[in-house]
């Protein structure tokens, strides 16, 4: 997330990471003030292999699976990834994971 935050910032625009504890929840999140992303692609971005600017993969790099990493690592520590982005504007990515987990005993047949 923070590589991506880099990578799409405008020159000379910075990154904001914030930390902090919601509930019972970590709230990791990435802010960038660079080219955000269409609201009709925001449904797709965490595909596997799936590039918002298919013209720009050759200039910025990347295949396209650095977010589906990201969400499939936040879904097995059963967290949450969410995005807020506008066009034009820059994004901010929330990497959300829960402080305590309690995995209930399974049942035995």
């Amino acid at each position: 997330i923070m590589g991506n935050a880099v990578k799409y910032s405008k020159e000379h625009g910075s990154v904001q990471i914030s930390l902090s504890k919601i509930g019972d929840e970590a709230h990791i999140c990435v802010r960038d003030d660079g080219v955000g992303i269409p609201k009709d692609q925001l449904s797709h971005i965490f595909e596997r292999f799936y590039r918002v600017d298919k013209a720009r993969s050759r200039e910025t790099g990347g295949s396209g699976l650095g977010l589906h990493i990201v969400q499939r690592i936040a879904l097995l520590h059963h967290g949450r990834v969410d995005v807020q982005s506008t066009e034009g504007v820059g994004s901010a990515f929330t990497l959300i994971l829960p402080l305590y987990y309690q995995q209930t005993p399974e049942k035995e047949n």
